[in-house]
């Protein structure tokens, strides 16, 4: 099993916009995430620890502004935690090795899906094509991915 952790190395090799997101809590603007509209089957990444979050089968468009998933590929790898900043209740999504602010998760997903939209910023994900997974190490997830919806 791959051990994921925060590095000053990752956090070093991080673009400023990346850096204020994942670890300043941070949003990108909607409709300017280079994820935004990607179709390509593979997985998504903490750009931080490198930790597995979501894989493509579970990408949908949500007309929201951001990558949009009904839930993460291993649930182990994705932190809940309360957020009542802005005014409002919401629940913020952290990647838990590298502790990385990834975005929040709303209860409007696709009902026929589970119900729920993983709303998550681009800066804070590192895309690995099917066709690299397994030279990267994440070839145990190959089956769950399938090309995206």
């Amino acid at each position: 099993m791959a051990s994921y952790s925060k590095t000053e190395e990752a956090i070093a090799r991080l673009t400023p916009e990346q850096y204020r997101v994942t670890q300043q809590n941070g949003t990108e603007r909607p409709g300017t995430g280079e994820h935004l509209g990607n179709k390509a089957p593979g997985i998504y990444v903490d750009v931080v620890s490198g930790e597995p979050l979501f894989a493509s089968s579970d990408k949908y468009e949500s007309g929201c502004g951001w990558p949009s998933f009904t839930r993460p590929i291993e649930p182990a790898n994705v932190a809940e935690l309360g957020d009542d900043s802005l005014g409002m209740r919401r629940v913020e999504v952290r990647s838990a090795h590298g502790d990385s602010h990834l975005g929040h998760v709303f209860p409007d997903g696709p009902p026929d899906r589970g119900g729920l939209r993983y709303c998550i910023n681009s800066a804070s994900l590192r895309f690995v094509p099917r066709e690299r997974m397994e030279a990267e190490g994440y070839g145990a997830y190959l089956d769950q991915v399938e090309d995206a919806r």
